[in-house]
C-alpha cells in the first residue's frame, strides 16, 4: 500500500482535539446552495459543517467564517442573497467572519492575523469547493506554519472539465484532492464525529 509523506515522516496521524483547535468554515454560502454553482452533496456536507460547528462551540473553539465576496453581478455578489452563509452553518455572536476576494482565505485578508491572535497553532476546515478554496487554503496555512484537519464529509465540490472533452465527476475530484492534501499538508478525516 502506498504512505502519504506524512506516514513517511512518522507524523501524527490523528487529529488534536477541538478545545485546541480553531474551526474554518470556508465559503459555506448561499451560491453553492441555491444561485449559480449548486454543489453536489451540499446539503449533506453543510449538515455535517452544522454538526462539526456544534462540536467546536462545546470545545469552547473559536470559529472562524470565510466568505467569497464577488463583485456586483457577478458570482457571490455582496449585494444578493447568494453571499449570505447558508442558514445550516450560520455564525452565532462573537464568531468571526473575514471576506476575502482570492481563493486562499489567507490572501489579502486578517485571517492569518486573527489567527495569530487567538494563538492557534491547529485548525480545522470544512467548507467549499474542495479543490479550489479549501485546498488553496490549507495548503497556505502548512507554508505560514499552521497544522491542519480537514473534515471531508464537510467538504463538496462540482464537476470540471477534464481538458481532454470529458468531465471528472464531483465526487471523483473530491476524492483526489482529499487524497492530494493528506500527502503533506493536512490530515483527513472522514466525518465531523471523527474530530473531537
Amino acid at each position: 500500500m502506498p504512505k502519504t509523506l506524512l506516514q513517511m515522516a512518522g507524523a501524527p496521524q490523528r487529529p488534536l482535539p477541538l478545545a485546541d483547535s480553531v474551526v474554518v468554515m470556508i465559503d459555506a454560502q448561499q451560491e453553492y446552495v441555491s444561485g449559480k454553482l449548486p454543489l453536489p452533496g451540499v446539503s449533506e456536507a453543510l449538515a455535517q459543517g452544522a454538526r462539526l460547528l456544534e462540536a467546536a462551540r462545546a470545545a469552547a473553539a473559536p470559529v472562524i467564517h470565510v466568505r467569497h465576496k464577488g463583485r456586483p453581478g457577478g458570482l457571490f455578489d455582496p449585494e444578493s442573497e447568494a453571499f449570505a452563509i447558508a442558514g445550516a452553518v450560520a455564525p452565532q455572536d462573537g464568531e468571526t467572519i473575514i471576506d476575502k476576494s482570492l481563493p486562499n482565505a489567507f490572501a489579502g485578508t486578517e485571517l492569518d492575523s486573527t489567527l495569530k491572535a487567538l494563538d492557534a497553532k491547529n485548525l480545522v476546515f470544512g467548507g467549499f469547493m474542495t479543490h479550489m478554496c479549501v485546498s488553496s487554503t490549507v495548503r497556505a496555512a502548512l507554508d505560514l506554519g499552521y497544522g491542519s484537519t480537514v473534515v471531508a464529509a464537510a467538504c463538496a465540490t462540482r464537476d470540471l472539465p477534464d481538458g481532454a472533452g470529458g468531465v471528472v465527476a464531483a465526487a471523483d475530484l473530491n476524492r483526489a484532492e482529499l487524497a492530494a492534501l493528506s500527502d503533506r499538508f493536512a490530515i483527513i478525516v472522514p466525518s465531523a464525529s471523527d474530530i473531537s
